[in-house]
């Protein structure tokens, strides 16, 4: 493949924890929708756990939120509602009343680690069936069969799911990469690295992607 031709490397950097993370893909995927064949792209997803020390049973939303940023109920409301009409306009439909508690996701960049593997198309859309029962669907997101009816919904093996959930496979992998980008600066996410060195970071609408690639590519 000529260099002219040659795909864009797009590390997203995430958590299916994090509802802007939602939208930053949607935004991504209408931004690469609209430059087409313009731009052949490779995505990858990487990891970057919110809360990494989340204990099981996870923790109650408000509460949570309450902790972290000292928000009331009113303030938390208000974020919701604009996660949701901004979900809403690029196609990801946000439960209405929200995520209700906030799980470890550890186990969940496990198989997308394996996904990874499977192949970039298998990946994505083990992503986005993730991001689905956590946001869309409030699914309790440590239920290791939540986990594996994902993988199935994506179009992977339900078998080999369960048995990477079952132990401990891909646990080094994960945890390599995750130190990896905390040690060079991501600290909060999503932050989309193109090429690895141009960085986009936050949930951005279509419009900031979509300039950044041209800008990149020079399309």
């Amino acid at each position: 493949m000529d260099a002219m031709n040659k795909p864009l490397k797009i590390d997203f950097v995430s958590d299916i924890a994090c509802p802007w993370c939602a939208i930053g893909l949607a935004s991504l995927d209408e931004a690469l929708r609209r430059l087409g064949s313009e731009v052949p792209v490779e995505l990858h997803f990487q990891p970057f756990e919110l809360n990494p020390n989340m204990p099981p049973g996870g923790q109650d939303i408000g509460e949570h939120l309450r902790e972290k940023y000292g928000s009331t109920p009113e303030q938390q409301a208000g974020a919701r509602e604009n996660i949701r009409q901004r979900g809403a306009a690029l196609g990801f439909e946000f439960r209405k009343e929200g995520r209700g508690r906030v799980w470890n996701t550890f186990n969940a960049h496990r198989l997308l680690h394996w996904a990874g593997l499977e192949g970039p198309q298998a990946q994505y859309a083990l992503k986005k069936a993730l991001l689905q029962a956590y946001h869309g669907e409030a699914r309790v997101m440590e239920d290791l069969e939540v986990l594996a009816q994902a993988a199935e919904a994506a179009g992977l093996d339900g078998a080999r799911a369960r048995e990477i959930l079952a132990g401990e496979e891909y646990a080094d992998q994960v945890r390599e990469r995750e130190s990896y980008y905390v040690d060079h600066g991501i600290h909060a996410v999503p932050s989309v690295i193109i090429n690895d060195k141009h960085l986009v970071q936050g949930g951005q609408p279509p419009e900031a992607f979509e300039q950044a690639l041209r800008q990149i590519t020079g399309s």
